[in-house]
């Protein structure tokens, strides 16, 4: 695991295990993060304190006992919600995982970010236990198949959907995990798929809970975090990923972890 000093006080763990569930462990005494979106579903869990954050036009208050459901690419902040500060653990979760189980369902969306219903609480116990316990394949698959189902179960189905094509989605999601160096297009995407774009736009949206080129931009970023901590420079790695310069790099950057990628950085090795 890795420890990243935040600040005299706060602090934020990582698990040193690799696999589709990254998860983490936190705490902070007042501002945690400037406002952000993932491409995943973040699950979590209040430790200790009150974890305020702003999500879907409204300021939520997470206590102990509730389970945190952050639909992908939603924004949201983080902050301490009393002075006493707040501790939680946290699992992003890639849609992709959640769609080998739905198989071409939308996406279940759970209202406010926050939920009391014991279903969720049970499901994620496994993803959001401390990060001692490294999980074992079949446990996190399991795991998977369980918050899978619970997210269906609480959120419900969403009405008035057309019929979604998630086999072209899906290949339209592999063509672009093999080609994130191009310059991809949705006319790339429409003859990798076999689908029309502006409906596989859509129906991409739906699956996997952001558009093609929010995702394409977020695998970008996966692979420049690789490579800077690696010891690239910001400028090659930028250009290396895929991005037009830094600068365009530093935009989405921010953007997607409400900080800076040289700030990112400095976090990480402040633990070495």
């Amino acid at each position: 695991m890795d420890r990243t000093a935040l600040s005299s006080t706060d602090w934020v763990i990582r698990s040193a295990q690799t696999g589709s569930v990254e998860r983490i462990e936190a705490w902070f005494g007042g501002h945690g993060y400037d406002p952000h979106r993932h491409d995943t579903y973040s699950i979590g869990r209040t430790l200790a304190g009150v974890q305020s954050f702003h999500y879907t036009g409204a300021l939520v208050h997470s206590v102990v006992g509730k389970t945190l459901v952050l639909h992908p690419d939603e924004l949201h902040d983080g902050m301490a919600g009393t002075d006493a500060g707040f501790r939680y653990r946290m699992a992003y979760i890639d849609p992709a995982a959640i769609q080998t189980i739905l198989a071409g369902q939308p996406l279940p969306f759970i209202r406010g970010g926050l939920s009391d219903d014991p279903r969720l609480y049970r499901a994620s116990e496994a993803l959001v236990q401390g990060l001692d316990h490294q999980l074992e394949p079949l446990e996190e698959q399991d795991a998977l198949y369980d918050l899978a189902m619970a997210l269906l179960a609480v959120g419900g189905k969403p009405r008035g959907r057309k019929r979604l094509d998630y086999r072209a989605a899906e290949r339209a999601r592999e063509f672009i995990m093999g080609h994130l160096q191009l310059g991809i297009t949705l006319e790339m995407l429409e003859h990798a798929s076999g689908r029309e774009r502006w409906s596989l736009s859509r129906d991409f949206r739906t699956l996997y809970g952001t558009s093609p080129y929010r995702f394409v931009t977020l695998r970008r970023l996966d692979l420049l975090r690789g490579m800077i901590v690696r010891g690239f420079s910001l400028v090659d790695a930028a250009l290396a990923a895929g991005f037009h310069d830094q600068s365009h790099m530093t935009r989405h950057f921010t953007r997607c972890y409400g900080v800076s990628p040289s700030r990112w950085l400095e976090r990480l090795r402040a633990t070495r």
